[in-house]
């Protein structure tokens, strides 16, 4: 009888035991809370909300102290598995590379980049594939768009340097946001983050404007802040106009306006828009209410209403700001002016799961 009563208790106190094992990794893998590292509070905090998508990688990079300043801007080579964060500061290397496997590589130590704002990977696919940065700095080598090699050997400039202006023969920039270089060379460039310009310029390969949207307001194809640009497959461009709190769409090879996605942005503006290398989702993050955003993508033909797939919940003050995804392997890249750090998120569908 005592026998029994024993295994009795022996077989309640076993499942207390797995029911609070149970618990505690639901809370860790829905919340992010464990195996904290102690280099950085910030950086292991955020919910998922909605569809589960993404999670954090908590491994990557392996060495974030080598994050030294406020991070700005992301690109990926989906080819050499290389990640560029670009970041600002007194007396920080501008430019930090990465393997997508989060070893550090190298970092760029030029004079030539003041204030990078906004990075794009051109030509990933051949031998020497380019790295455009927008500068939004009031220096010498300010208020233009640069290509670097992958080394960070300065290449082209576009732009007049130092020289703030709306000018188009010599083209001229004031704060500019992001650009989007297409397959097909040609560029689309988001000019205004803050400065005199609100606009939206298609280049030629021979960076000639092919055409532009410039007015400043609140109408069907003006800008307040235009901050990010890409170009899907079905010839449509997608701008973040962050002060409107909307993103508007184009026809890429017109220019015509072909409708607005706003509902979704009442509490705070898009900031970045990306597109997942499956075509499924837009990737747009809010940097004041520390949120990424996964918006379902319509299908050819329709622009419709935005809808919420999915919501990255980050920990307060991170303040993500731009985006880039690895197209080869899937995972979100994500740039935080507040954590001053970079991030990287892998797809569930990579092997993932909630526990």
């Amino acid at each position: 009888m005592l026998i029994k009563k024993r295994s009795h208790w022996c077989l309640i106190a076993s499942g207390m035991v797995s029911l609070i094992l149970f618990v505690t990794l639901l809370y860790n893998g829905s919340s992010g809370g464990g195996l904290r590292r102690s280099s950085s509070s910030l950086r292991h905090d955020y919910q998922l909300m909605g569809r589960p998508l993404y999670k954090l990688d908590l491994g990557w990079p392996n060495n974030p102290e080598i994050f030294t300043g406020e991070v700005f801007c992301v690109a990926v080579n989906q080819y050499a598995a290389v990640v560029y964060v670009a970041q600002r500061g007194a007396n920080v290397p501008k430019v930090l590379v990465f393997t997508t496997e989060g070893e550090f590589l190298m970092s760029w130590n030029t004079t030539t980049l003041e204030m990078p704002h906004g990075m794009f990977l051109a030509d990933a696919s051949s031998k020497d594939p380019t790295i455009w940065i927008t500068d939004v700095g009031d220096g010498p080598y300010g208020h233009s768009i640069k290509q670097y090699s992958q080394s960070g050997k300065l290449l082209q400039v576009l732009g007049t340097p130092g020289k703030a202006g709306s000018g188009l023969d010599p083209l001229q920039f004031d704060q500019p946001a992001e650009i989007f270089v297409h397959e097909s060379g040609e560029m689309y460039i988001v000019d205004g983050d803050g400065g005199m310009n609100n606009r939206l310029i298609k280049l030629s390969k021979d960076q000639k404007v092919l055409w532009m949207h410039a007015e400043k307001g609140q109408g069907l194809a003006q800008f307040y802040i235009p901050h990010s640009v890409t170009v899907d497959s079905a010839q449509r461009v997608w701008v973040a106009d962050r002060g409107n709190k909307r993103i508007q769409v184009f026809n890429s090879i017109t220019g015509d306006w072909l409708g607005t996605w706003g509902s979704c942005f009442t509490e705070d503006a898009p900031y970045s828009v990306r597109l997942t290398p499956d075509k499924k989702y837009f990737v747009v993050v809010q940097l004041n209410t520390n949120q990424i955003t996964l918006l379902d993508a319509p299908p050819v033909g329709l622009i419709g209403q935005c809808k919420v797939a999915s919501v990255i919940q980050l920990a307060e003050d991170v303040k993500p700001h731009l985006v880039d995804l690895d197209l080869k392997a899937g995972a979100l890249y994500v740039a935080e002016i507040g954590a001053q750090q970079a991030q990287k998120f892998t797809p569930f569908s990579l092997g993932g799961s909630l526990l």
